[in-house]
This record gives structure tokens, C-alpha cells and sequence, in this order.
């Protein structure tokens, strides 16, 4: 018979190799090359009433391993089928696709212009707060053509990897203003708020037969840029307007930079833009515009009419002087321009306030959040409906410049002995 003492050691030896594969965990491990990584979600309107056309773009992690992209296997793959709801739609993708289906590396969700215009959208929207595997920082993008045309016809020529493409063109017009940085989470948020209006990314694949040549070069929407070489006909520009989760209208570029400078939850680090010089019509200034302290708000709500006045900071550096005027040095030409450039700049604003409140009844600008702080009570904010109210507010839009660096260059050359 074993001696009782000489058990024990044998019983926790085999205790802890019975802990060992408990503790593993690896029976339900998958490997990368087993999943397939959706990389966009497209959403269209079904054929059928409460159906919807949901697209996948589905990239290749064997590529990402390959240095150089050197793998037979294509980059990426794109499925379309009908579907009643966005989280089962995984299960029926992987009757076509024979990897598992994950929306682990999901970094944008694309909506068609038709489907955001549907008052239902907000139900489909919804489905993507049910399925832990989506993101609420998910960038949200709304298409002027079906979702699923637009995944088929982006074609990038230098990005081989999809997600890094969509990565580098958001972020980096995020950064210049021209498209607003928006978020499945703001979507939600601002449609539960029932107060201010949401901003979306707006993107086309289409190339817009009827382009113009925009003077002042931020006056556009994607499509609309004219371009020639061999490059992708994808554009990001401007942005959708959403009310009650439902799509009301489009700002241009322009527009998108005045919202993101009223508002001071979304930024841009600077934005390059030109003005006609008031010396030499035939000419513009390149000036780089730029928000170094915060708007100036103060609101009057009880009594009258209710009132908002913002006065707007902005530190813009002149980049070019093609009338040769000199502002570097010229100080009275100087403040010419910069009254110049506050009389517009705040026409501007104004023109962008007036079409919200007219075209949307509602403003894109988080004064709502501001305005909160003027009531004693939540009950007593909700009476006053901010939405309901906006409209008829009277708005007073200042704009306050500083001028930086007028360039290298302190002195202008003679023209007329550079021409001789």
C-alpha cells in the first residue's frame, strides 16, 4: 500500500496538469488565415420592403504578410447579397465565403444616399450597437451612389492594402476640414440628443460629367473636383446632413470648414485656403487658416428673443502676395486686409448659419451642449426644445483675426525693373 504522504505530491502533480488544460484556452482559437477580415460594410435599400443590400469588403491577410505584396491571392473581395438584419448577415456571407466571417478589423460604414434618406434607417443603424465585434469609433460615410457601386468602382493605384487607404484619405481630410470627422458612436448620440444635427462623411466613385471649375476652390462636394491623369475617381469632400438619424441635406467643402470651426468638438489642425486679393482682383491670397483658442459664446435664452453672439478667434498666416502689395511691410494695406478678410469671413458664417436655419431647422454646431448650462433644470431645457427653437434664434457671428508670418520674403522686388 502507498504510503499517504507520497499521494499527495501525486495528486497535486495532477491537479495542476488538469489546471493546465483548462487554462489554455486554445480549443476555440482561430487562425488569421482562417477568418476573413471585412474591412467596410456598404448598406443599401433591399429589393424587398424590409430588406437591405449589405455589402462586404473583405480584405486578404495573407497579403499584409507578403513583403511587397507578392501573394497570387487578390487583395481583397467584395460580396453583395440581401439580407433582413446586419448581424446575421455574417452566417449567410459564409455560404459564399468560405472563411469565417469577422468584423474584428471593420474601419468604415458606408450608406447610400437613397437609404439615408429613408425615415426607417435609424432601425438598420441600430443593428451595429448589437454586435460587440463593431466599433462605435467606426468611421460613418454616406455615398451619392449605391454603397455597393461605390466599393466596386474604388480603385486605388498606390495603396494595395484597402484599410490603409481608407485610413490615410479620412485622417487626412479630417485634418484639412474638408470632410467631418464622424463616428457611428456621433451618429447615435446626436440622434438620441434630439438636438443638434450630425454631420457624415460624403464620398463618390462617380465621376460627375457636369464639373466645374470652382473659383474658390473649397466650394465643392466629392464628384465634383476636376482631375485628369490616371488616379482613382474616388473623392471625399463635404459632408451629409443628418436629423433625427435621417438624411436632410449636403454642405460643400467650404461649409464643412465653417461647421468645424463653430464646433468646438471637432477640429482641424489647419486649412488651406485662398481669398480674392481686394488690391488686384486678378489675383487670390494663399493664406492657412488656424483655431488657437476656443469661440467666444454667450447666450441669452429667458428673456425675448433668444439671442447667441460668437466671436470667433482665427490666427491666419499669409502664404502669397501675387499683387505684390507688401503686406509684410505695408501696415496700413495690412489692416485693410484684415478688415477685409473679417467682413468676409464673417458673411461667410452667417450665410452657413441662415441656410441651417432655414434649409434644416437645425444647427451642426453643439450650441445645444452650451446651451444646457443656461438652465437651472433638465426639465426646464427640454421645455425650451432647442430644435424646435433654433430656428428663430437670432444669431451674431464676430470674427476676430491675428495675423502670423507673412512669409520669407520681407520685401517685394521692383516688377517693373524685373520685367526691363
Amino acid at each position: 500500500m502507498l504510503n499517504v504522504k507520497k499521494q499527495k505530491p501525486l495528486r497535486m502533480i495532477i491537479y495542476f496538469f488538469f489546471l493546465l488544460l483548462i487554462l489554455s484556452g486554445c480549443w476555440d482559437q482561430t487562425k488569421v488565415d482562417e477568418r476573413a477580415y471585412v474591412i467596410a460594410i456598404g448598406l443599401d435599400k433591399g429589393d424587398n420592403e424590409n430588406q437591405l443590400k449589405i455589402t462586404y469588403l473583405i480584405t486578404n491577410p495573407e497579403l499584409s504578410k507578403q513583403e511587397g505584396g507578392s501573394s497570387n491571392e487578390p487583395p481583397r473581395e467584395i460580396i453583395t447579397f440581401q439580407t433582413n438584419d446586419l448581424i446575421s448577415a455574417k452566417d449567410t456571407a459564409n455560404t459564399v465565403v468560405a472563411k469565417e466571417i469577422t468584423y474584428s478589423q471593420l474601419g468604415v460604414f458606408l450608406v447610400s444616399e437613397e437609404l439615408a434618406k429613408e425615415k426607417d434607417l435609424i432601425r438598420w443603424m441600430y443593428d451595429a450597437t448589437k454586435d460587440r465585434e463593431i466599433k462605435r469609433s467606426t468611421h460613418f460615410i454616406v455615398t451619392k451612389e449605391n454603397a455597393s457601386d461605390f466599393l466596386l468602382e474604388n480603385q486605388p493605384k498606390l495603396e494595395t492594402r484597402i484599410h490603409k487607404y481608407f485610413e490615410l484619405i479620412l485622417d487626412d481630410g479630417i485634418k484639412k476640414g474638408y470632410i467631418p470627422d464622424s463616428r457611428l458612436y456621433g451618429y447615435f448620440r446626436i440622434t438620441e440628443a434630439d438636438a443638434d444635427l450630425f454631420l457624415a462623411i460624403y464620398g463618390t466613385a462617380e465621376e460627375n460629367s457636369s464639373k466645374q471649375e470652382h473659383v474658390d476652390e473649397d466650394q465643392f462636394l466629392a464628384g465634383e473636383l476636376l482631375t485628369e491623369g490616371q488616379t482613382n475617381t474616388t473623392q471625399f469632400s463635404g459632408s451629409a446632413v443628418f436629423k433625427d438619424g435621417k438624411m436632410v441635406g449636403k454642405l460643400n467643402s467650404e461649409e464643412t470648414r465653417l461647421s468645424i470651426i463653430l464646433n468646438e468638438t471637432l477640429n482641424a489642425e489647419d486649412m488651406l485656403t485662398t481669398f480674392p486679393d481686394p488690391f488686384n482682383k486678378k489675383y487670390r491670397i494663399t493664406t492657412r487658416i488656424m483655431k488657437k483658442s476656443k469661440n467666444k459664446v454667450k447666450m441669452n435664452l429667458k428673456s425675448g428673443t433668444p439671442t447667441i453672439d460668437v466671436t470667433i478667434p482665427l490666427y491666419i498666416e499669409v502664404l502669397s502676395d501675387h499683387s505684390m502689395a507688401n503686406y509684410a511691410k505695408n501696415i496700413e494695406k495690412r489692416e485693410y486686409l484684415k478688415q477685409y478678410l473679417e467682413d468676409r469671413i464673417t458673411r461667410k458664417f452667417n450665410n452657413l448659419v441662415k441656410k441651417t436655419q432655414e434649409e434644416f431647422k437645425g444647427e451642426p454646431f453643439g450650441w445645444s451642449l452650451l446651451g444646457r448650462k443656461e438652465f437651472l433644470t433638465i426639465s426646464e431645457y427640454k421645455n425650451f426644445d432647442w430644435m424646435k427653437t433654433y430656428p428663430s434664434m437670432k444669431v451674431n457671428i464676430e470674427v476676430d483675426i491675428r495675423f502670423g508670418d507673412f512669409g520669407r520674403q520681407s520685401e517685394m522686388p521692383d516688377l517693373q525693373k524685373v520685367r526691363d
